[in-house]
């Protein structure tokens, strides 16, 4: 009874949700802006990696390589750390795009090896069939086997995507406000009853987040699904 009477307390306060929602923006700023640039990265790397290796390709594929390597074998907390204390040491250099830059190209590289997957996942009559009609290389790839990767990938590229909101809650380590920093500050100075309480409000903010995302990304599985059956 104790516990709902203060969730019931902080959610009637102004103060209170005002350092809530003030969080919240920033979460989903940085969460919109890693999204766009994992995604674009991501795109670009896998298609870089799939490419057939020559002189112009190799130095791209190898420095891909390495890319994808290093991100994905070391801590995001770490890759966070390196981007503010070090590349992006720069004063008044803004916090919300060091916090953008580095999760996103944290992303990046789980989506190249989703999007890689899924475009080799595709038959290679596909692309054999296309070079049969007489397109090029690049019209197949664009026209042919990426529609039908995209179809493959989208369950995994949004898990990826729903790990990377939830990620985001570290940056309070870097100083930032986000959501988790305002619950920590609200429940600071408190007995752990009422710590728990902002905490279980904050959770119920991220839980609606990923809900929301993970609506957007079934409703665009089923319009492929239904594009599949016409």
């Amino acid at each position: 009874m104790r516990f709902i009477n203060q969730v019931i307390e902080l959610l009637t306060s102004g103060k209170y949700m005002g350092m809530i929602f003030s969080g919240l923006r920033l979460t989903v700023l940085i969460s919109l802006g890693a999204i766009a640039l994992g995604l674009f990265l991501g795109t670009v790397v896998a298609l870089v990696t799939i490419s057939k290796k020559n002189c112009f390709t190799a130095v791209p594929k190898a420095i891909c390589k390495v890319y994808i390597t290093i991100i994905r074998g070391t801590p995001m907390a770490l890759q966070l750390y390196i981007m503010y204390f070090v590349i992006f040491a720069i004063r008044g250099f803004p916090q919300i795009l060091t916090a953008i830059i580095a999760f996103g190209i944290n992303s990046g590289a789980y989506v190249a090896e989703n999007i890689r997957a899924g475009i080799l996942s595709v038959d290679i009559g596909q692309t054999e069939a296309g070079r049969a009609l007489g397109l090029s290389s690049v019209t197949t790839m664009v026209n042919i086997i990426i529609p039908q990767a995209i179809k493959n990938v989208i369950p995994a590229i949004g898990n990826e995507l729903i790990a990377l909101i939830k990620e985001t809650s570290i940056v309070s380590m870097i100083g930032m406000y986000d959501l988790t920093q305002a619950a920590k500050i609200i429940g600071s100075g408190q007995n752990m009853a009422s710590y728990i309480v902002p905490m279980s409000v904050t959770a119920v903010f991220y839980l609606a987040i990923v809900y929301l995302l993970t609506f957007i990304i079934k409703m665009i599985e089923r319009r492929l699904r239904a594009s599949d059956k016409r």
